[in-house]
């Protein structure tokens, strides 16, 4: 990230701490920051003015890495190059949980 944080965007990062989530950096994707919370993970934008959005959609992570979700041979899988994990009940479960206390998190002023 090339430009500076407002206060409330550092304000922010420090309540998503707070809350469980790691501040991490994904080197592939060097612009934005990272959230992450037991395996799944999320990207971060500032918002002009003030705030962070989510940018694209947080997924699940293999080895630390960003997966897509797939369908393939009538199941869902989690894929990053050549692995793949299923997407089960659970890992779909953790992925919405993760999802909603972020978005929570985001919107939040306490």
């Amino acid at each position: 990230m090339t430009e500076e944080l407002s206060d409330s965007q550092v304000a922010v990062l420090k309540r998503l701490r707070q809350r469980g989530f790691e501040i991490v950096a994904f080197p592939m994707y060097a612009n934005y920051i990272g959230a992450r919370k037991g395996t799944c993970g999320a990207l971060l934008a500032p918002v002009p003015g003030g705030g962070m959005k989510i940018y694209g959609e947080p997924c699940y992570l293999i080895g630390g890495n960003f997966t897509v979700r797939v369908k393939q041979g009538g199941k869902e899988w989690f894929v990053w190059k050549k692995e793949k994990l299923e997407a089960t009940s659970e890992r779909s479960a953790e992925l919405r949980q993760f999802e909603m206390e972020l978005a929570e998190s985001l919107l939040s002023t306490t």
